[in-house]
């Protein structure tokens, strides 16, 4: 007996010894955490992302206002998002995806949003303990929170293996106290056996509940992190959310088998959690924790969700805080509740470093012909009106000094390409692409859109295309929509000349290079350089030259 006390005696000083180094532990990663978070405050993140995970929020919505993958990928919102996401959750990041990419119609939304930023401007030390508080979401099992709610849930498991799961774990512990008051031989076999099923039962069981085993854990570190926030910000609309934690409260009870292991996936490094994934996996904790808990989360699904979000929500804010902390200027947008005027100051793209800005003034009955040459600048200004706008309308933040417009949808023609699979031409997959513009574009709108296009109809002869181009860009006007285009065709130009302003970028030709200021002037493109180009780079003379005297020839005859 005395031998059984000195091994009981042993274990306790053990766990003692590990749960005090536990504990130092803790408090040294949460201070390398707090580092990293001071570290990264008003920078861009290089880090992988999962968008596959990221996307899942956004995915699940059905709402109209989502962007369409053609603006994604016309607008490199990818990079943009990777630009903004100083989130320290995986929520957050999901929050500020779906955000990012669904822009508001509703500026009282708006400014209610920037009012909420506002509240969580606190000082710096107060934003890192928040920063701290949100960075215990970010295990990669909680990308799988939204699994939670985004579904109804229903039994995955055979009633007799249910109660298979919930018998085994007690058997297990008798068969234990029997063999140390009673060693016997039967008693050994029964719990090698029940051992050896339950670890293939484990193993089988992981994939069917792998979300509900990941999720679950989460769901509690969700609640304790919501529950701290609302102890350190104050929004007016905290009383929904203790409402929804109060609810979860018998949740939270019946996932005390998760409860434990909640505490310890916020260090999944330390001793006692690699103890608990043996214990777990020889009592079949992972199907247990599902089969016990599945019912109560459907019940509250809705809570799930509205925990979720306001914890994405000051996620996301504190991100909006380091952009703006990080951006040489920036200026909160001002929404016109007419639709008739644009005016963006000293705009610039977030993405170029060291950007030249430019300005622009326009209306819904005059739309904006940039002319250039390639790399002067153009398609870099119309692209930086639609991500501006984007930032307005989503995260209440402009790369401007001064942004005047009304809310807008955004749609854009910008990498526009054949299908050879599908047998669609160059030209057939534009055509297609600003007739869908058009559809949304209708002057019976509500909103009332932004369209940006980058060489409208370059894929068709020149004659067909400048008829085509401004026969269309004639009816996006006349349905008063504000419509920026960027071409080569300087007779769109003179076509358009009561419809459009006409604006060009320019460059200058220096020695062997092409020199580019990137600044927008009035007016159409003055100097052609293609042909100069050519000289600079080095082309045989006779070709510069036979060049310019074709050139001047087609000047004469279409009266260019």
């Amino acid at each position: 007996m005395f031998y059984w006390f000195l091994i009981f005696v042993i274990v306790i000083v053990v766990l003692v010894v590990f749960f005090i180094y536990d504990y130092y532990n803790n408090k040294r990663s949460d201070s390398k955490i707090l580092d990293n978070i001071k570290a990264k405050w008003g920078r861009p993140i290089d880090s992988r992302r999962n968008f596959k995970l990221i996307a899942a929020y956004l995915n699940a919505s059905d709402s109209p206002q989502k962007i369409s993958q053609a603006t994604i990928e016309d607008l490199d919102l990818v990079n943009i998002f990777n630009y903004i996401d100083r989130t320290n959750s995986k929520p957050g990041k999901q929050y500020l995806y779906k955000k990012l990419f669904t822009p508001e119609t509703s500026f009282e939304e708006l400014i209610k949003f920037d009012k909420k930023v506002g509240a969580v401007n606190m000082p710096k030390p107060d934003i890192e303990a928040v920063e701290l508080e949100l960075s215990r979401l970010n295990n990669s099992d909680a990308y799988f929170l939204t699994e939670l709610f985004l579904k109804e849930h229903v039994p995955l498991l055979a009633p007799v293996l249910a109660v298979y799961i919930r018998i085994s774990g007690i058997a297990i512990i008798a068969l234990l106290l029997s063999l140390i008051f009673l060693p016997n031989l039967v008693s050994c076999v029964a719990l090698a056996a029940l051992l050896i099923a339950n670890l293939i039962l484990h193993y089988n069981t992981r994939g069917t509940l792998s979300t509900y085993t990941r999720s679950l854990p989460q769901l509690l570190i969700l609640n304790r992190v919501a529950r701290r926030l609302l102890k350190k910000i104050h929004f007016e609309e905290d009383e929904p959310v203790k409402l929804s934690l109060d609810n979860l409260l018998g949740l939270n009870r019946s996932l005390r088998l998760v409860s434990f292991e909640s505490k310890l996936a916020d260090k999944p490094e330390n001793f006692r959690y690699a103890l608990y994934k043996i214990v777990k996996l020889i009592f079949l904790l992972e199907p247990l924790m599902f089969i016990t808990s599945i019912t109560r989360v459907n019940k509250y699904r809705s809570d799930i969700e509205h925990v979720y979000k306001y914890v994405g929500e000051i996620d996301t804010m504190v991100a909006v805080l380091s952009v703006r902390a990080g951006l040489p200027y920036y200026a909160k947008p001002v929404f016109y509740t007419g639709d008739e005027q644009m005016e963006l100051t000293e705009m610039y793209h977030p993405l170029i470093v060291n950007c030249v800005p430019n300005s622009i003034q326009t209306r819904t009955d005059e739309g904006v012909l940039i002319t250039g040459s390639n790399m002067s600048g153009k398609t870099t200004f119309i692209r930086s009106i639609a991500v501006n706008t984007l930032l307005a309308q989503t995260i209440y933040t402009t790369c401007t000094k001064e942004y005047k417009a009304p809310v807008l949808k955004i749609q854009t023609s910008i990498k526009t390409s054949d299908n050879l699979q599908g047998q669609t031409s160059y030209f057939q997959a534009e055509a297609i692409s600003i007739l869908d513009i058009m559809k949304k574009s209708g002057d019976k709108e509500p909103v009332k859109s932004l369209i940006i296009i980058d060489e409208i109809f370059r894929g068709t002869n020149t004659i067909e295309r400048i008829a085509a181009a401004k026969s269309v860009l004639t009816w996006l006007t006349d349905n008063k929509n504000f419509v920026f285009v960027s071409t080569h065709d300087l007779e769109l130009a003179e076509l358009l000349d009561n419809e459009y302003a006409v604006y060009s970028f320019e460059e200058s030709v220096s020695d062997t290079r092409l020199v580019f200021d990137y600044k927008m002037k009035t007016g159409i493109l003055k100097k052609n350089n293609g042909i100069a180009t050519l000289a600079t780079i080095g082309y045989p003379e006779s070709v510069v030259e036979d060049a310019y005297i074709v050139s001047e020839g087609l000047k004469r005859r279409y009266l260019l």
